[in-house]
């Protein structure tokens, strides 16, 4: 699934060719996404000026003169920049068509996606309204995060999936950023001190914004809005490399499993 990394990657690369456009038409090709798409939808969007692209977690916001577009790419989601007349590809849901001459185009094989459009306060939706602080916000802090981890039983890799408490911190990162911390995932998140808390905040950060410069991670599914893979994969220091050495001391990178997902971590530097 898309993390923060690759949905920021996905609002830069579109920002420059949609921001400010007009929109001609919203396509739909097929309905069934995660949510059915509204049928009104393309009413209500025709003739609308995109003013700015923005964010939310994994949410893309496009504001619009009167509302917002809220996306999201689901698990296996992508949108790419294209001629208006580009041939179709299998699994491609819609085409937003732009006076520019160019098309933003989502294509989801799992269709898991989803598309709304709402002219209240965006931060105010039903999917965006109970949202945690993000991990590149102020809000985050270590403070914060020595805060809410105090009468926290569970691991400390757990506790930062958990979205009612850090949004948008994803499988991949999470066990990277504790990696650059020198922190176990293991460890309990009520035994972190607060000096254990700066540093995790600030790996928290670099990771994501590490990821970002890189145009994100591809797994299996993930490109970019130019059609290109994310590239930190190639500098990932523990996610999916069990049983290979350590890129900082040779120790072998170890696999557990928290809460049915796949945890990579360093017995060595990490404690």
């Amino acid at each position: 699934m898309p993390e923060l990394p690759e949905v920021e990657s996905t609002r830069r690369g579109i920002e420059r060719a949609i921001g400010g456009q007009r929109i001609r038409e919203l396509r739909i090709y097929d309905h069934r996404l995660r949510w059915p798409i509204e049928a009104q939808m393309p009413a209500q969007l025709a003739g609308q000026r995109i003013t700015s692209v923005g964010r939310r977690a994994k949410y893309l916001l496009l504001r619009l003169e009167q509302g917002t577009m809220i996306l999201h790419l689901g698990m296996s989601g992508s949108l790419r920049i294209l001629p208006l007349q580009s041939e179709r590809l299998k699994h491609d849901q819609f085409d937003l068509l732009l006076d520019s001459g160019l098309s933003l185009r989502f294509n989801d094989p799992r269709r898991f996606g989803s598309l709304h459009y709402t002219t209240d306060d965006p931060a105010q939706h039903k999917l965006l309204r109970s949202l945690a602080p993000e991990p590149l916000e102020i809000a985050f802090d270590a403070d914060y995060l020595h805060r809410v981890t105090r009468a926290r039983r569970a691991a400390i890799k757990q506790v930062l999936m958990n979205g009612r408490l850090v949004t948008g911190v994803g499988n991949i990162y999470a066990s990277e950023a504790l990696f650059r911390a020198r922190i176990s995932p293991r460890r309990g998140a009520r035994r972190l001190s607060r000096a254990d808390c700066v540093r995790l905040v600030r790996s928290v950060r670099a990771t994501l914004n590490a990821a970002i410069r890189a145009g994100g991670t591809t797994l299996r599914d993930y490109v970019g809005t130019d059609g290109n893979p994310g590239y930190f994969r190639q500098r990932l220091y523990a996610y999916e490399r069990a049983g290979r050495a350590c890129r900082v001391c040779g120790t072998l990178i170890r696999r557990i499993t928290q809460g049915q997902r796949s945890t990579y971590y360093c017995p060595q530097c990490q404690v």
